[in-house]
């Protein structure tokens, strides 16, 4: 076998990445494959809504697929599937299935409540998916209940166990932490998360929706420290792939115990990701009203070039940060609307 010249390895170069106007270089997408959720979480959706998408304008798994394939030849190498409650769309196994065998995906992941993942488990693993981030609030199941609108806590737990069982690592549980309902639970899940070899994420509600500003938040910057103190936990020094959580670890540099602060400390000047909603609505940011209608312009016929034009137009107009301090009722949307 003849080695190639250096002339023609270079003659066809990568396309460039996706790069914002702030140098951020756009490499995580999360796809919301519904917008439906068998939960009612207080500070996400209200009780009795009813403004879902109509199912007719739902993303098929191909179209889900192409443009999903298209993010990812234009540099994307990391996609979560969210919803709403993803494990509620049909045939999701056989969407993970095609889009693990994407060239230049190397994670995918799925956030999930966990009410249904005890039977579906083993077919994401099958199916390439990686990792997990399964919401978890309380391990009380009264104060699960109020939280949550169901008393299901016993179907998450089950859940968690299954995937455990099959190898989906790590699980990540993320906990909204609201003053006064279930602040005290925070102890009980970080010893639950290191006992289990799971890892706790202490979130802070942001003003998304009628909801999402209803919910008093509290600053997790000292809790997440303080707790990380008690437990003997050390900073994650290398932290390159984790996002906008702060993480702690117990010594072995993996992440045990984490803090994401949107509000107490925000991460925008490290944002790395963009949001596909159910419908393909392209999603720039949680805290600003950009938004380009991808499946709209699909289901019109533009050809895959045209597309990754308007893709790279889209990115090229990414806000540099959220307003949520500083205009809290700005975003009306709600969160299953954007895709988590």
């Amino acid at each position: 076998m003849h080695d190639v010249p250096a002339t023609a390895q270079s003659a066809t170069p990568a396309a460039p990445g996706l790069i914002d106007p702030f140098g951020r270089q756009i490499t995580y997408l999360r796809v919301s494959v519904t917008d439906r959720c068998d939960l009612r979480c207080t500070y996400c959706l209200p009780k009795g809504f009813k403004g879902f998408e109509e199912p007719a304008n739902w993303l098929r798994h191909d179209e889900m697929a192409r443009l999903v394939g298209l993010f990812v030849e234009l540099g994307i190498s990391k996609v979560r599937l969210t919803g709403g409650e993803p494990l509620l769309r049909r045939g999701l196994a056989d969407l993970t299935g095609r889009l693990s065998a994407l060239p230049g995906l190397r994670d995918l992941s799925l956030s999930s409540n966990g009410t249904q993942l005890a039977q579906h488990a083993a077919a994401l693993k099958q199916a390439g998916v990686r990792r997990l981030n399964i919401s978890l609030d309380s391990l009380d199941p009264a104060c699960f209940a109020r939280i949550t609108g169901r008393d299901c806590l016993a179907s998450v737990l089950d859940g968690l166990m299954a995937a455990k069982a099959v190898g989906l690592t790590p699980i990540k549980l993320n906990m909204v932490v609201q003053p006064e309902v279930n602040q005290h639970e925070v102890e009980r899940l970080l010893t639950f998360a290191l006992a289990q070899g799971f890892v706790l994420r202490l979130i802070e509600p942001m003003p998304i929706g009628d909801t999402g500003r209803a919910t008093t938040t509290l600053n997790l910057s000292r809790l997440g420290a303080d707790l990380a103190q008690q437990h003997g936990l050390m900073p994650l020094l290398d932290a390159q792939d984790s996002g906008p959580a702060r993480y702690w670890t117990t010594g072995d540099n993996r992440a045990c115990f984490g803090v994401i602060t949107p509000m107490s400390q925000h991460f925008c000047e490290r944002c790395n990701r963009v949001r596909l909603g159910v419908d393909g609505t392209l999603y720039l940011c949680l805290g600003q009203e950009d938004q380009v209608p991808l499946g709209r312009w699909l289901r019109e016929g533009a050809s895959d070039a045209e597309l990754v034009a308007r893709i790279r137009a889209a990115i090229a107009r990414k806000p540099e940060r959220h307003d949520f301090q500083q205009q809290p009722g700005k975003i009306i949307r709600f969160m299953s609307q954007t895709g988590g």
